[in-house]
């Protein structure tokens, strides 16, 4: 008698930011178009409770919390936290069943990542900045796979330099119809100003000190923190201030030039070949921001502007590339050729062969 072998399952735990979810989110849509079926784990309190269920995957919820860099009650509360995580990921496994394992980012990842290990299931681990983050550090022991989207000098045999993977949502649209949908200007130059989905309250105010009442048409994703704040300061209707969209997509491929702080989005920057001016967060875990905005940076297809001096560096050196039409498209090209759009598909194909050697 033949009995058919089932469907091959993946589970990813990933979460805590989008900038977290959304690659894994473009894993997940290159594992379903190879045949898998995919479930999610993470916290019921952070955006992987809403954006998961959104996007059609199952969703089992957790606690974990991420360790207070100082001693005190806050850490001993989050390790306790941490030791009962792996038991309820092992509920979550025996109940799934699946036959690989992803830590897809943030400090739910690794209580899953260690459960599978514990259950014999072969797990990997994604690594979205040039800077191995604490979580991923402690949880890349149980791992078989480090997925980078930089290369990471140091870092083990495990590892591979993918790039980082972009959700369709986030894939550039062309520059017409991105306009005609967020209903943005049809002809002129258009900047796109995003601090990710928190906002950045640098750019946030070089943006509008600069261009609230003159200059090229902006397209402003201020961050839901200080949309309310700021939106009364906007005094022209080729100015549009947003506190996010759900299609970034489409707000790339609306733009001529993004300035942007230098965290996951850079890459559907990008891939939709479009030239940055790159502000890094310079309060980011080992400066790891700036190593991020290097590597586009040495690629020839961003400039990097400090923190401290993006209030008046930012717009003057937006004029300056403006004007220089010859600059931007060499930096389109260049960003482009920087970009990884198949990281994805690379990341999927890895795990499918983890999956098949479990059986």
């Amino acid at each position: 008698m033949v009995v058919e072998q089932r469907q091959l399952r993946a589970l990813i735990a990933a979460g805590g930011t989008v900038g977290h979810l959304a690659p894994s989110l473009a894993v997940a849509e290159a594992l379903r178009a190879r045949g898998v079926e995919v479930t999610f784990a993470g916290s019921p309190d952070r955006v992987e409770a809403r954006l998961v269920p959104e996007r059609g995957y199952p969703f089992d919820a957790f606690r974990v919390v991420g360790f207070p860099r100082r001693p005190g009650l806050r850490l001993a509360r989050a390790l306790a936290v941490a030791v009962a995580a792996p038991v309820e990921c092992a509920r979550i496994l025996a109940r799934r069943r699946p036959d690989v394992v992803l830590g897809g980012g943030g400090f739910v990842a690794g209580p899953m990542v260690l459960a599978a290990r514990l259950r014999g299931i072969p797990a990997a681990l994604t690594e979205a900045d040039a800077h191995l983050g604490l979580a991923n550090r402690l949880a890349l022991p149980f791992a078989q796979r480090l997925f980078l989207s930089y290369a990471i000098p140091g870092v083990d045999g495990k590892a591979r330099v993918v790039g980082r993977p972009i959700p369709s949502t986030s894939r550039s649209l062309p520059r017409d119809e991105a306009r005609r949908k967020l209903e943005l200007p049809e002809n002129g130059e258009l900047v796109l100003v995003t601090g990710g989905s928190q906002g950045a309250s640098t750019l946030n105010a070089a943006a509008l000190d600069a261009w609230a009442e003159s200059g090229p048409h902006v397209l402003h994703l201020c961050g839901e923190r200080d949309y309310e704040r700021l939106r009364a300061r906007v005094q022209r209707e080729d100015y549009r201030l947003l506190p996010f969209v759900d299609d970034f997509g489409a707000a790339v491929g609306s733009a001529d030039l993004v300035v942007a702080r230098a965290g996951g989005s850079i890459w559907e920057i990008a891939a939709a070949g479009k030239p940055a001016v790159l502000v890094p967060y310079p309060h980011a875990t080992a400066d790891h921001q700036r190593a991020n905005a290097r590597y586009f940076a040495d690629a020839g297809g961003a400039v990097i502007v400090d923190d401290a001096a993006a209030h008046d560096a930012v717009p003057a050196l937006v004029a300056d590339l403006l004007a220089d039409e010859w600059r931007l498209r060499a930096m389109s090209e260049a960003m482009r050729a920087a970009a990884k759009p198949d990281a994805a598909e690379r990341i999927a194909d890895e795990l499918v062969e983890l999956a098949a050697a479990h059986r």
